[in-house]
């Protein structure tokens, strides 16, 4: 089955995730049903829909005319049957939980049409965690949006040990169809790629603040102004190969023997976790929040995303302008 061969996409779940994932796809045309367990669920998910859309005039991303059709777009079904029955695709996005994941699956692979494909909006889990779970191992795979889904364009696709080449590169197709910039995981890792990386800038982060090598604030602040500006128009791969490799390894090899390599959780994110001290959320992390400053905050994010993307598309269409 081909990416233009997909009509009918169903969601499950209406949280954080799944309600961004239908808006995704009702915004670029397509026919979403979204299920939840609740009416209040899906209540829910519309009002958010409805913010999403607004924040995205209000920051220029995207014009009324455009947010209009929608949410008319959008379906919202109680029952697991109603909803997916007739779905091509099904992108499940319910709670981070392997076996509620595992129950889903399989009435998936029982109420869906053989030729669906099941895909999973999982940030930690194995494809190979549920795939034993359905007969049809070879169109199930992991679809791992970032938050917010509606204004970040990465989707991480991760391949399971039965996921056929056909059914990577029709959801890889879709994905692009719809203007996200879809990365393939060859091989199921823990973290993927982007946990993987951004596990690992935390772990050195934390270290720095708990052996007193530096405040938060300065190094969020040396993040801003440096390679977190570099990395929003060109990659880590990218940046290295304008200094030389000869030049990076010789940096690296005199370096990575003082990096942390532990295992363990940083005490310094343990004592916050026990003091209550969860950042946004509880009032306090390693800044002060007010609900103002987190909605600062969040606003701040959300305008320069909007605007990157602004920058990365013009960007691509003088490269594609150019002769080759």
């Amino acid at each position: 089955m081909s990416d233009q061969a997909i009509k009918r996409i169903s969601v499950v779940g209406a949280g954080l995730m799944g309600h961004g994932i239908a808006q995704e796809f009702a915004l670029a045309g397509y026919r979403v049903t979204m299920h939840a367990r609740t009416q209040a669920s899906l209540t829910r998910a519309e009002k958010n829909i409805q913010a999403n859309l607004a924040r995205l005039i209000a920051l220029g991303a995207l014009t009324e005319d455009q947010a209009r059709p929608v949410l008319s777009h959008i379906r919202a079904e109680l029952d697991l049957k109603g909803a997916v029955e007739e779905a091509d695709l099904v992108i499940e996005s319910v709670f981070e939980e392997v076996a509620l994941k595992q129950r889903i699956f399989e009435q998936l692979d029982r109420l869906c049409p053989p030729h669906t494909i099941l895909a999973s909006n999982t940030s930690t889990l194995m494809p190979s965690q549920f795939m034993h779970t359905v007969r049809r191992g070879d169109k199930v795979l992991v679809a791992h949006y970032a938050n917010p889904p509606y204004l970040i364009p990465i989707v991480e696709i991760v391949r399971g040990p039965a996921t056929s080449d056909a059914t990577l590169d029709t959801l890889a197709g879709l994905l692009t169809r719809v203007g996200k910039r879809p990365v393939v995981v060859q091989k199921e890792v823990p973290g993927f790629i982007l946990n993987r990386l951004q596990g690992a800038l935390l772990r050195e982060a934390l270290d720095m603040v708990h052996n007193g090598i530096a405040s938060p604030q300065d190094i969020d602040t040396a993040m801003k102004n440096s390679i977190g500006r570099r990395w929003a128009v060109a990659g880590i791969f990218e940046v290295f190969e304008l200094a030389g490799w000869d030049l990076i390894a010789a940096a690296m090899r005199g370096l990575y023997p003082h990096l942390t390599t532990s295992q363990q959780i940083p005490p310094v994110l343990s004592a916050k976790v026990v003091q209550d001290e969860l950042g946004v959320k509880t009032g306090k992390g390693f800044y002060d929040w007010t609900p103002e400053s987190a909605d600062a905050l969040r606003q701040r994010i959300a305008h320069a995303l909007v605007e990157t993307e602004k920058w990365t598309q013009q960007a691509e269409q003088q490269d594609q302008a150019k002769p080759h």
